[in-house]
């Protein structure tokens, strides 16, 4: 692939070879398959081999932007798989203490961040970043229970009594008062970092400067 000028990364077994169009693609895939399997006699697996653009394909959990000079990026696959976990911790946290499941959030969010600290594209771990308040800002809403207590807090982090009272007596679900205005405004990013929450986005930033 070096003597033919091919852009390609590999990993073990494991290998993306980067050319120009579809065509090329094409060709270079059939050509590597005819030398891997008549000249070193191993087996190609066709179902993972295929011609695709770079944005769509991933590698080692990254992925690339679609634009004309791309961009890495942490493959929405990836994420998907870190939501899933994380979720699974907040079940099993629903009636503990937010500082000890914040705890328990650090070490998953610091060796996630570090894996993907190549990734160039921010927007993915801001997005973690918000995701992560409203699930946490959810799980609060539910241990306060009663639409009472529920005022009581407000109150008691900053919010003027009857904006607290309407809020806590809305009616509406978990998840909908999480995302809502009078719950950001109780319990803002600045809440979360005091609560010791580590942010996707800064442990990335930090993780920038080391490299």
């Amino acid at each position: 692939m070096e003597r033919r000028g091919h852009t390609f990364c590999r990993y073990a077994d494991d290998c993306n070879i980067y050319v120009g169009s579809e065509k090329a693609a094409v060709r270079v895939v059939e050509s590597i398959t005819r030398y891997l399997e008549k000249k070193l006699r191993l087996k190609v697996n066709k179902n993972k081999s295929k011609v695709t653009k770079p944005s769509a394909a991933k590698f080692l959990g990254y992925s690339m932007t679609g634009h004309k000079i791309p961009r890495l990026k942490a493959a929405p696959g990836s994420v998907r798989r870190l939501k899933n976990h994380i979720k699974e911790l907040l079940r099993k946290g629903r009636g503990r203490a937010i500082r000890r499941i914040i705890k328990e959030l650090g070490p998953v969010i610091t060796g996630w961040t570090q894996y993907y600290r190549l990734a160039t594209v921010k927007n993915t771990f801001e997005s973690l970043d918000e995701w992560l308040r409203r699930r946490l800002r959810c799980i609060i809403w539910r241990q306060w229970k009663k639409p009472k207590t529920r005022a009581h807090r407000l109150i008691t982090l900053g919010l003027d009594a009857a904006r607290a009272h309407t809020s806590a007596y809305n009616g509406r679900g978990p998840w909908w008062n999480a995302g809502a205005s009078h719950m950001n405004a109780a319990l803002p990013v600045r809440w979360f970092a005091k609560q010791g929450l580590v942010s996707f986005l800064v442990r990335h930033k930090s993780f920038i400067h080391l490299t």
